[in-house]
């Protein structure tokens, strides 16, 4: 694991951080499985299952009813957004008295980068992370899983490790033995998708893809070939961003020639589609409100925008709400010089994202 800076990097994940609030809140759900997220009724999904519940298969981001199925005896709460932010504001406060480079993901997960601390103090980044850990369940209630390593990745394994209530330091040698046995899946930008890709041809653990074939690897994943051939070996650059929001993802192509057949129209879009279904799988987002843009011959430009009744990162409810989209757009025919999608409005698996919430 060469060639990367020695930085110290924590990062903090509440433990099922929803459900956890109410067990909070209602001792008489301490025990029991529940389910934060939205009425099957309106094909809500789920944002948050507690431990008792996940043993059973529920997960975030899966459609209520399907939890339902699996765990009938779940008890289903809408989210009390403000009430999580409320405690959300609590931890930023702890994190706060150890450094401003801080990087929320989620309401319920953040880096942070203390290198500078530990520079200034003499403190190591382990003390620093159990004081984290020992204050936030203190000041809050709550418990949060922390992993301490030097780089982004393979502090988000550490903290995935031993949750709930996990507390792991994961060095270059440790994560050296423990890399290669792990699933693919759990490299950074690695979907679902992905996932299945990668297992047809052979490729399950992480291991196994740092033995591909270079060419076989650029031609998988293009430009992003480079970073994950990086970290299947550990080694992550990025930085501790305090500041990261994304707004939209999206795709566009502007044809050589004007197009009026619908069917390549709308193999477009498809292709799209895929696209941006990856990079929202890359981003850890789920989008709510799908957007197609046209611009046709006379330059005229044209959007329709639909929002989803459940929010998704697939591609197959993506295409299909594009293609619908695409109809409303250009009636008649008409020929048709740019097209794109575009996807917006987005919830994280487990929570609520929306620009300037703490934490």
């Amino acid at each position: 694991m060469d060639g990367q800076e020695r930085r110290s990097i924590i990062h903090v994940d509440m433990d099922a951080f929803f459900a956890s609030v109410e067990q909070l809140d209602n001792p008489a759900l301490r025990g029991r499985p529940v389910i934060v997220g939205g009425s099957p009724r309106a094909r809500g999904v789920v944002s948050t299952a507690s431990y008792e519940a996940r043993r059973f298969g529920v997960r975030s981001a899966m459609p209520t009813g399907r939890a339902l199925a699996l765990c009938p005896s779940a008890v289903l709460l809408t989210p009390r957004m403000q009430r999580y932010v409320d405690i959300s504001k609590q931890v930023r406060r702890v994190l706060r008295d150890y450094t401003d480079l801080i990087e929320p993901v989620s309401l319920d997960e953040a880096f942070l980068d203390v290198t500078a601390a530990v520079d200034r103090t003499g403190r190591t980044a382990t003390v620093m992370a159990r004081e984290i850990k020992d204050r936030v369940a203190r000041e809050t209630g709550l418990t949060a899983s922390v992993g301490v390593a030097p780089n982004k990745l393979l502090a988000k394994l550490a903290s995935d490790l031993k949750k709930p209530d996990g507390f792991v330091v994961l060095d270059e040698a440790a994560a050296e033995r423990l890399l290669p046995e792990m699933p693919v899946r759990q490299l950074w930008g690695i979907g679902a998708k992905t996932e299945l890709s990668l297992h047809r041809i052979g490729v399950f653990t992480i291991g196994d893809l740092r033995r591909m074939d270079e060419g076989l690897l650029s031609r998988l994943f293009g430009r992003r070939a480079e970073e994950l051939a990086l970290l299947a070996r550990g080694i992550d650059h990025r930085p501790v961003e305090p500041r990261q929001e994304v707004k939209s993802v999206g795709a566009e192509t502007t044809f050589p020639d004007d197009v009026r057949d619908r069917e390549r129209l709308a193999a477009a879009i498809g292709g799209f589609a895929d696209e941006v279904a990856d990079r929202l799988r890359e981003h850890r987002l789920l989008a709510r409100t799908v957007t197609v843009k046209v611009r046709l011959a006379d330059f005229t430009n044209l959007t329709r925008s639909q929002t989803l009744q459940s929010p998704t990162d697939e591609e197959d409810v993506l295409r299909a709400a594009a293609v619908i989209l695409l109809e409303r757009a250009v009636p008649g025919g008409r020929p048709v010089r740019l097209i794109g999608l575009a996807v917006s409005n987005f919830l994280r698996p487990g929570d609520y994202y929306q620009a300037g919430l703490p934490f």
